[in-house]
């Protein structure tokens, strides 16, 4: 635990937020984007050549994302999640269609992280989360062709709470 986060935890919360409660949703959301990189490699490789330049996008995306977080992370004093060299895939993904699907599967996934950092943050993080939030599920629905009434809102959305917004799980 970092000196920063020592202290944060003794400032109190606001709510079940508070600094360290946003500090952990930024972690989470970091560790989500992770899994998003390591996923999107594997629908890269997948993908039929009709979708690759969606697929590169949203890649692209993920990164950028994932790099802004990290800065966002050691800006607060603290030490950030690092990447998982592979990660658990949620279903085997031998051809184009099971890509489209790991690629609808990651991005509900991540926006339901982001629905956790809206949940923590305030101001201008609290934007920034629900903008990412706003653009995984629109990549979502891009990818599954339909969409859900409360994206990242597993409770609302009808899917198990337990297993939706957790990022794949990592192998080692």
């Amino acid at each position: 635990m970092t000196q920063a986060t020592e202290q944060s935890g003794k400032r109190g919360k606001r709510g079940e937020s508070g600094e360290s409660g946003e500090l952990t949703a930024l972690q989470a959301a970091l560790a989500a984007e992770h899994a998003a990189v390591y996923g999107y490699g594997v629908v890269g490789g997948r993908i039929g050549a009709d979708r690759r330049t969606e697929a590169r996008a949203a890649y692209d995306a993920h990164r950028a994302r994932r790099d802004a977080l990290v800065r966002e992370v050691r800006d607060l004093g603290a030490e950030p999640v690092a990447a998982s060299a592979a990660y658990a895939l949620p279903f085997p993904v031998p051809d184009a269609a099971t890509a489209v699907r790991l690629a609808a599967e990651l991005e509900e996934r991540v926006a339901g992280v982001y629905s956790d950092l809206v949940r923590a943050a305030a101001d201008q993080r609290r934007r920034e989360a629900a903008g990412a939030l706003r653009e995984a599920a629109v990549r979502a629905v891009r990818w599954r062709g339909g969409s859900v009434a409360f994206p990242g809102l597993a409770e609302r959305a009808g899917t198990d709470a337990a297993t939706s917004g957790v990022p794949a799980t990592p192998t080692a």
